[in-house]
Formats: C-alpha cells, structure tokens, sequence
C-alpha cells in the first residue's frame, strides 16, 4: 500500500520533472473562467456591502431571494437540456402558461387540481419538444423557438387580460414566507432550493441521469451502447418544461396576479446562469450547484442595479455580453 511519505515523494518527482506546473497550468487553463466567476462574485459582494448600507439587510436578503426564484427553477431545467446538447427557447412561454392556468382555472376546479394541471401543461410542453426534436430529427433551436411563439398565442387565447387568483390559499401557502414577519424565508425560495439537491441526486446517481450527460458528450457512442437516447432526450425536455411551469405557478402566487405577457426574455438569463455554472453549450458539460452559483450571480448583479436605479435595458446588454465572454472561455480548442 502507498504510503504518505511516498505520495510526498512522488508530487516532488512531477514538480521537478515539470509535470507538475504542467499539470496546474492545464487546470487553470481548462477552468480559469469558473474561477473568474467565482473571484467576480465575491468582488461583486464585497462592493456591495461597501457602496450601499441597504444592501445586507433582512429585506434586501429576502427580496433578493424571493427574486431568483423563477430564474433558479428555470436554468435548472435549462442545464438538464444544455447537457443534452440542446437548448430550450419556449421556457419564458412555458412560465406564462402555468402561471395563468393556475390562476384561471380556480373559479373551476380545486386549487390543488389547478396547479397540477398547470405542471402538466409544461410537462405536456417539454413532451412536444423532445418528441419533434428526437423523432423528427429536427433542430433544438428551431423547435423550440416556434413552440416559443405557438405557446405564447396559446396564452392569449386562453385569456388575453391578467388573470387574479380567487383562492386566498394559493397566494399564502405558494407565495407567502414560512410564518413569522413577512420578510422571513420565503416558501417559494424553499422549494427552490430543495430541487438543486433533488436534480443533482438524479443526474449523478442514476442511470437515466449519468446517461443525459453522456449524450450530451457523444450521442451516437451511447446510443451504440444500447441505451435509448430519445427517450432520454424528450425526458430532459419534459424536466425543462416541469421547471418552468413549476416556476410560472410560484411567480403568479407572489405576484398575485397572472399576465399573458409574463416570462418574456426569460430564456436568456437562464442560458446565462447554466453557462456561467459551467455549462457548456455544445453539451455533455455542467454543474447543477454552479449553476446556481450563476442564479445567485444574476440576482446579485440584477439587485445591484436596481438598488442604483440603472434601466433594466442596461441589465439585458449585461448578461448577453455575460453569456458571450462565458461561452468564448469555454470553447474547445
């Protein structure tokens, strides 16, 4: 058995060899933009706690976390399609529709019913998507930006003015905190948080999980190795469209209110936080804990802007041009 003082001896050998520097030099050179990432996060934490006396308190803390949430259940359905290979443009289309099937569909059938028909609509969304892309053999790209608008027109033919939730329950359980003040933790941030955990445990410790990252690698090896790769492509999708919906439900209970135009441009910041997380577009690369590491980035640039009061068009110029410089420092050679 190797001892420690040989494992000692051997890194000296590298080090002087020159393997060693070799070998850092290939990790920083592989990972530099993840630790960037992470150095402009505490950079972008540390200027806040200097520039502004509100930005530690218990509200700005709650409101900051009670925001993220739509982007955070979003990218997390985004990775799982990313490491794929594909991508998914119809999210932010997807959001409107559960968040107005919730809200509408109360006067009619039980809440509880309501909300699960609208986490069935995403689903049933994300099915479509997968299904055109597998069997069709069509372009992720392509379908998902028709389904963008052909989801989006059927919201407003379901309902073109906003649609109020009736049931009191659905604004105080989904949308309100748990008990106490009500800037404590909210139950939507829970919930959100309680996923990142659920989706990493499925990636990486099942079968179906491991297989949607090696797909996203080289689909035709997996596909050799006798493992369905369309049902496990059109899976992806349909976790993608649970994620949005899941998300429009829980927008539409803090807002109070459900609009046939809400979710629109939603797709790029969840593109933005996977890639900062490490995803890489091409696929078969990602983190599920990174990518919350960029949700958490977007919130914190986006809560920083709004506390400055600079115009939100500003914001959307910030995160294409985040999305550019991560994809550029992730690009295979």
């Amino acid at each position: 058995m190797e001892t420690t003082s040989s494992r000692v001896e051997a890194i000296k050998r590298r080090f002087r060899s020159g393997a060693f520097s070799d070998f850092l030099i290939d990790t920083l050179r592989h990972h530099w933009a993840d630790y960037g990432f992470m150095i402009a996060f505490v950079v972008l934490v540390a200027i806040a706690a200097s520039k502004s006396e509100f930005f530690f308190t218990e509200r700005n803390i709650t409101n900051l976390l009670k925001q993220i949430v739509p982007n955070g259940l979003i990218s997390l359905g985004m990775l799982v399609v990313i490491l794929s290979g594909g991508i998914d443009l119809s999210v932010g289309s997807i959001v409107a529709l559960a968040g107005i099937l919730a809200s509408g569909l109360q006067d009619e059938v039980p809440l509880s019913i309501a909300i699960l028909l609208a986490l069935g609509a995403g689903v049933a969304a994300g099915m479509v998507n997968g299904i055109l892309i597998t069997y069709f053999k069509l372009a992720p790209f392509i379908v998902t930006l028709a389904m963008l608008g052909a989801i989006r027109g059927l919201v407003y033919v379901y309902s073109d003015t906003p649609q109020s939730p009736t049931n009191p329950d659905f604004r105080r359980i989904l949308g309100g905190p748990i008990g106490g003040p009500p800037n404590t933790l909210a139950i939507a941030t829970v919930i959100m948080f309680a996923c990142y955990p659920l989706l990493w445990l499925f990636l990486n410790r099942t079968t179906v999980g491991r297989a949607i990252f090696a797909i996203g690698g080289n689909a035709e090896a997996v596909r050799l190795a006798g493992i369905n790769t369309k049902t496990r492509i059109i899976l992806a999708y349909m976790i993608s469209g649970f994620c949005s919906a899941l998300a429009g439900v829980l927008l539409a209970a803090r807002l109070g209110i459900a609009q046939p135009s809400l979710g629109e441009g939603y797709e790029l910041d969840a593109i933005a936080a996977a890639v900062i997380g490490g995803a890489v577009l091409n696929g078969g690369g990602g983190s599920v804990f990174g990518t919350l590491g960029g949700v958490l980035t977007l919130g914190l640039i986006n809560n920083l802007l709004n506390l400055y009061k600079v115009q939100s068009y500003y914001q959307q110029i910030l995160k294409g041009g985040i999305i550019l410089f991560a994809v550029l420092a992730r690009r295979k050679e």
